[in-house]
C-alpha cells in the first residue's frame, strides 16, 4: 500500500488541537471562585515591570507555548507557506494566551501577566520557526516511511500516538500512583475509601503498577507493526526517565526515584512478565485484556488510600506557575483511561494483523 501524504498533517492537526485544549484547562484550573477583581480588564496590558519574578517563571512560560508553537506550526505548513504557517501559529498562541490572561483577571488563584503574556507569546514564535526549520523533516518521504513501516495506518495509528504521549504526559505529575491513571475522586469530590496502611497500599501499588504496565503494553502494541518488544522496553524506560526527571525538577533532587517502592517494583516485574508472552496472542485478543487491565488498574485508583507522602510532595509543587502544570497533567491522568477505552473497542473493516513481537 502507498503511503498516504494527507496522514502526517492531519496527525499534526491533531496534536495541536490536543495539546491547545490542555493548554487552556492548565490556564483556568482549577475553574473555581469566579468572581470580578473589580480592577480594569486588560489593566495587566499596561502593567509595570513586576518587582517579583525569577527567570526561571519566565522560562516556564515560553517552555509552556513552545510545544504550542512547534505543533501549530509543523500543522499549518501542510497548507500553508512556511513563513506564513509561523505568523499563523505566532497569532493562535498569542491570541490564546491573551484570552487566558484576560479570563484569570475573573479567577482569584490567578493574576494576569503582561510578563506571562510576552513570555507565552516568546514560546509560540520559537516554537514556530523550530517548526519551519525543520520542514524539510515534516515533508520528508523517510518520515512517511518510518510512519507506515512502525505504525498502523489511518487514524488508528494517530489516535494511537496521540494516547502513548498523553500517557507519557501523566508521568509528569510526581502525585499520582506509578501508571495510576483514572482517578475521578477529586473531580467527584469523594473521599478514600480506606485509611492508609503502608502493608495494604504497598499491594495496591504492586496491583496498579502491574495492570497499568500491562494495559499500556498491550495498548502500544496495536499501534505497532513490528519491533514491539524493543520499542515497548524503550517506551517503559522514556517514561520512567520522564518520571524521575520530574519529581526531581519539581520537588527535589533527591526525590527523583521517589517511584522506586517496593510495591512499584514488584508491579513493574509482574506486569512486563505478564506483557511479553501476550505479544504473541491475535490481535482482537490482546485488545480485550488491555480493556480489563485497564478498568481493573483505575478501580484500583479509585479504591486506593491517600499516601502522606504524595500529599506531602504535591503541597511542595503546586504553588506558583506549577498550578498550571498540575492542573493539566492531572486532567491528562484523570481522562486517559477513558480516552484510551474508545480506541481499544474500536472496530474496523481491517482487524489488527498479528505480527511477529
Amino acid at each position: 500500500m502507498n503511503p498516504s501524504p494527507a496522514r502526517p498533517p492531519r496527525l499534526r492537526l491533531y496534536i495541536a488541537a490536543a495539546y491547545t485544549l490542555l493548554v487552556l484547562y492548565a490556564s483556568l484550573h482549577p475553574f473555581t471562585g469566579w468572581q470580578d477583581s473589580g480592577a480594569p480588564l486588560l489593566a495587566f496590558l499596561t502593567a509595570p515591570w513586576p518587582r517579583y519574578f525569577t527567570f526561571f517563571d519566565l522560562a516556564t512560560n515560553v517552555a509552556a507555548y513552545l510545544p504550542l508553537g512547534f505543533f501549530w506550526g509543523a500543522a499549518l505548513q501542510a497548507r500553508l507557506p512556511r513563513w506564513l504557517a509561523v505568523a499563523l501559529a505566532l497569532l493562535i498562541g498569542s491570541g490564546l494566551s491573551f484570552g487566558m490572561e484576560t479570563l484569570q483577571h475573573f479567577l482569584p488563584s490567578r493574576v494576569p501577566s503582561n510578563l506571562d503574556l510576552s513570555g507565552n507569546s516568546l514560546g509560540t514564535l520559537l516554537g514556530a520557526l523550530a517548526a519551519a526549520a525543520g520542514k524539510r523533516l515534516f515533508d520528508s518521504a523517510h518520515l512517511r516511511e518510518w510512519r507506515d513501516r512502525w505504525v498502523v495506518a489511518g487514524h488508528r495509528g494517530d489516535y494511537g500516538l496521540i494516547l502513548l504521549a498523553l500517557w507519557l504526559l501523566t508521568q509528569l505529575n510526581p502525585e499520582i500512583l506509578l501508571f495510576g491513571c483514572g482517578d475521578l475522586r477529586q473531580l467527584l469530590g469523594l473521599e478514600s475509601s480506606f485509611d492508609f496502611d503502608a502493608e495494604h497500599f504497598s499491594r495496591i501499588e504492586t496491583g496498579i503498577a502491574a495492570a497499568g504496565a500491562y494495559a499500556v503494553g498491550l495498548l502500544a502494541s496495536g499501534v505497532l507493526r513490528q519491533h514491539r518488544v524493543r520499542a515497548l522496553l524503550l517506551l517503559f524506560a522514556l517514561a520512567l526517565l520522564v518520571r524521575s526527571f520530574a519529581a526531581a525538577l519539581l520537588v527535589e533532587p533527591d526525590q527523583a526515584l521517589h517511584w522506586l517502592t517496593p510495591g512499584n517494583s514488584r508491579g513493574l516485574a509482574v506486569g512486563l512478565l505478564l506483557l511479553l508472552p501476550c505479544l504473541w496472542l491475535p490481535a482482537v485478543l490482546r485488545r480485550v485484556l488491555a480493556g480489563s487491565a485497564l478498568l481493573f488498574a483505575t478501580v484500583l485508583v479509585n479504591l486506593a488510600p491517600e499516601n502522606p507522602y504524595l500529599v506531602q510532595a504535591a503541597q511542595v509543587w503546586v504553588q506558583g506557575h506549577f498550578l498550571n502544570f498540575n492542573g493539566l497533567t492531572r486532567l491528562t491522568s484523570m481522562l486517559w483511561p477513558f480516552l484510551a477505552l474508545p480506541w481499544l473497542l474500536l472496530v474496523t473493516r481491517e482487524p489488527w494483523k498479528t505480527s511477529t513481537p
